[in-house]
């Protein structure tokens, strides 16, 4: 089967086969950390590359949060961060894991606020649901599901962030036209994830690295801008933030649904 990138080229996979490749490697990341060690997806680059992982989040953020949920991190960045989060606001986490962006979340918008986590693997959100508890955070939930298709009614959020996920995603095109339909008029989206320089093809990216190692699938920084103008975002960007791959970086993308 053909998975479609957003800017004209293509690459020949099978969509079910690499989301259950995904499924599977953060299930066993999942299982290392409830077994007492660190979790790794990514390319296992958590294990080794402070360009992944909870080395991201400020020493006093990762203080104030379960062990394992730390340790679940496997993200390339930290887009509680740059998602600017208000006191009373609703967010969703795309990809949620281990549920640390939740959590942090949960924190920066205070009790009137709420924060949401959408993850497809169950062992991950035994884990988040675990360590909200053991963190004592009520202002959560953590909804089973996919990033194509977010269990949550329409203009349900004010802000939606996600840590180095929609590149493992098969549809990218359905994740950001669901980002903007659960998004209130005005709301943003605060994400990081891995992102392609603009002269590197989709076979130049796999060549680079897996799929489910966070590489192979990472869009262009053009196809970013493309994707989210496509389906109504205004002030999109895309800044890179440290390399993680040659020619490949983590990013920080903006976007806002118009009002």
């Amino acid at each position: 089967m053909i998975f479609n990138v957003l800017d004209g080229e293509t690459i020949m996979t099978n969509p079910d086969q690499v989301r259950e490749q995904v499924r599977e490697r953060y299930a066993a990341a999942a299982q290392q950390v409830t077994s007492g060690k660190r979790g790794s997806c990514c390319g296992d680059a958590t294990e080794t590359d402070p360009s992944f992982g909870a080395t991201r989040y400020a020493v006093a953020e990762r203080d104030q949060l379960p062990v394992a949920a730390v340790e679940a991190s496997l993200g390339c960045g930290n887009p509680t961060a740059v998602a600017e989060l208000a006191e009373g606001e609703t967010v969703l986490d795309l990809g949620s894991g281990g549920g640390i962006d939740v959590l942090l979340s949960a924190r920066r918008v205070g009790p009137r606020g709420f924060a949401y986590g959408v993850d497809m693997t169950d062992d991950m959100l035994a884990l988040a649901r675990q360590n909200a508890e053991q963190a004592g955070v009520g202002n959560v939930e953590f909804v089973r599901g996919t990033i194509e298709q977010v269990p949550l009614p329409d203009a349900a959020v004010d802000v939606v962030i996600s840590n180095c996920v929609i590149n493992l995603s098969v549809d990218k095109p359905a994740v950001i036209a669901e980002m903007f339909r659960v998004l209130r008029p005005g709301g943003r989206i605060g994400i990081s994830d891995v992102v392609a320089e603009d002269q590197l093809g989709p076979a130049d990216r796999a060549e680079r690295g897996s799929y489910v190692g966070c590489i192979a699938g990472a869009l262009s920084r053009q196809e970013y801008l493309s994707g989210l103008a496509a389906a109504g975002f205004t002030d999109a960007s895309v800044e890179f933030t440290h390399p993680v791959a040659d020619e490949m970086h983590a990013a920080i993308i903006r976007a806002t649904k118009p009002r």
